[in-house]
């Protein structure tokens, strides 16, 4: 992937999930911009943009010894830090139409009779109430399945009503 990405930008996912290994080779195709691939002989040369994210801590990482502190540095240019859903109770609302709009024209993509030539279902105040109040352990890709699951639950109703919301949503 770094050889495909050379000269633009790979975005690293989860990097904090790393094992020691990788976190070597990854730091040596930062520190010397060269790579062997798979069943390679020769280095190859990259100019690469990385892009990484993490959910976990990774300066206390380094502190307890479990992410390499030079490539922590290596990677740790610009931090952007992006609070958890459930610090952003006001995005909900616009996530949940941004999805239920996904996942219905999707649907309708795939000739479903239930998304064809309708409008997509709205959530009902009661059921956005819960939506709003849950605490999203799983953040933005929770919410998402939540979305996605009420809706195929919900087949050709014009509302996503709170009986479409899981019982773990509703007791919470």
């Amino acid at each position: 992937l770094f050889e495909v990405a050379d000269g633009g930008t790979i975005f690293l996912d989860e990097i904090g999930d790393m094992s020691p290994a990788l976190q070597v080779k990854l730091l040596r195709v930062l520190q010397e911009g060269t790579l062997i691939p798979v069943g390679g002989t020769k280095p190859i040369k990259v100019d690469v943009r990385i892009i990484a994210a993490s959910h976990k801590d990774l300066h206390a990482m380094v502190q307890r010894r479990e992410f390499r502190e030079d490539l922590f540095y290596r990677v740790n240019v610009l931090k952007i830090t992006v609070p958890p859903l459930r610090a952003r109770p006001t995005d909900i609302p616009i996530l949940v139409e941004h999805f239920v709009k996904k996942h219905h024209a999707a649907r309708a993509a795939r000739g479903d009779a239930a998304a064809l030539g309708v409008e997509p279902p709205r959530p009902t105040d009661a059921a956005m109430a819960l939506l709003a109040g849950y605490g999203w352990p799983g953040n933005i890709r929770e919410l998402e399945n939540v979305i996605e699951r009420a809706l195929v639950l919900g087949g050709e109703a014009p509302e996503i009503g709170v009986e479409l919301l899981s019982q773990r949503i509703r007791d919470a």
